[in-house]
């Protein structure tokens, strides 16, 4: 199913009696029983504001056209999303509904902030067929329950998006990367740290123990960059070799580094541990992985396990949690694709579905328990 308007969306959702596979590009594997609905022809920019850096777009909008446009400007989706098509081996054309329904964030949400913080409004319609409309095109504009926010990592499992209002900002006139060379996880996690509260503007701060290296990006206008790189380079020189990268090479980097290129094409199940950035040495260590990235400071472990590992159950208790990014369907099934809820947590969001998809017919099971359509 692919609706071609809002109105027909409605039409759709108000007459389902059987669980919807909602999708927007299709990129993210995510493989549930249901009828599929695809937001794919809900496409195109009805609004852009340079002047203003607000774009409206409609949820199937492909990212790749949502970017040309802004690049047009000398602008940019600050947030920085992801491809995570050669991570997880599927096709398709990621749109910008499915960046915001899985709040997709890269490298620079350390500096920029996720992607829910970039997000001005949302238009969807929730499970019932209603089309709600939540937010606007300024900040700081809405009134009672933020329902944009919520809808930001929500997998389509409140409503199905429709058209969504970014803020964007200027592209960086240019990028540079310090490198240091020789860290262990503790020492890396360190210089990051200092790197991160230095008054440097540090857009990104990844650890890739593979390639043996920790990389701090700067951006900004050439001259300020090559001035804070130089300092950068000063303040961390005793944390290991110091080294430094050109524009080309540092784009290249941080693409690697957001798509999480050490993982292509090899086997095993890949996970994504938000934690904090001081536990993220100890937690990885217990993973015994078969790789592990570290990303937004050690706030973020990119971690490959071998095939039906629990990584939840070797990782033991910490302050965080875990989702499973790429699995076996059986694997998936089994484990779950996020971290299990504290109780009080998982009582308000099976309100908030209840609420919004009574039926329960939007993804079922994909977030906590699977729920009765027709319930």
């Amino acid at each position: 199913m692919t609706p071609k308007s809002e109105a027909e969306l409605s039409d759709l959702l108000s007459s389902a009696d059987s669980p919807l596979l909602v999708q927007g590009g299709g990129t993210r594997g995510i493989d549930l029983p249901g009828d599929r609905l695809s937001t794919t022809d809900l496409s195109g920019v009805s609004l852009y504001e340079p002047g203003a850096l607000t774009l409206v777009a409609g949820a199937g909008t492909p990212l790749r056209e949502i970017e040309a446009v802004l690049q047009g400007e000398g602008q940019r989706l600050a947030f920085e999303p992801m491809d995570c098509r050669k991570l997880l081996g599927t096709n398709g054309e990621p749109t910008i509904g499915g960046v915001v329904a899985a709040n997709q964030s890269g490298p620079r949400r350390i500096q920029a902030g996720a992607c829910r913080d970039h997000l001005l409004g949302v238009r969807y319609v929730d499970g019932t067929g209603t089309i709600i409309r939540n937010g606007g095109r300024v900040m700081k504009n809405v009134t009672g329950y933020d329902l944009v926010k919520l809808m930001a990592g929500s997998w389509g499992t409140l409503g199905v998006l429709t058209e969504v209002a970014l803020k964007v900002l200027p592209r960086a006139d240019t990028e540079e990367t310090v490198l240091i060379g020789g860290c262990d996880a503790q020492v890396a996690v360190r210089a990051m740290s200092a790197a991160l509260g230095s008054p440097f503007e540090v857009s990104g701060a990844a650890f890739d123990p593979a390639a043996d290296r920790v990389l701090i990006r700067i951006e900004g206008f050439a001259e300020s960059v090559s001035y804070r790189a130089e300092r950068l380079s000063a303040l961390l020189d005793g944390f290991g070799a110091i080294g430094r990268s050109g524009e080309a090479e540092s784009r290249q980097l941080w693409a690697d580094l957001r798509d999480v290129a050490q993982f292509h094409d090899r086997p095993g199940d890949v996970w994504r541990l938000s934690v904090k950035p001081s536990d993220a040495p100890e937690i990885a260590a217990r993973l015994e992985a078969d790789g592990v990235l570290y990303d937004w400071g050690g706030g973020l472990i990119w971690a490959l396990m071998p095939e039906g590992t629990d990584l939840r159950t070797r990782a033991g208790r910490f302050n965080g949690h875990a989702t499973l990014v790429r699995a076996r369907a059986q694997d998936r099934a089994r484990l779950g694709m996020f971290h299990p809820e504290p109780e009080a947590i998982a009582a308000i969001s099976a309100g908030l579905r209840a609420r919004f998809d009574p039926r329960g017919v939007l993804n079922p099971g994909l977030m906590g328990r699977p729920e009765p359509v027709g319930a």
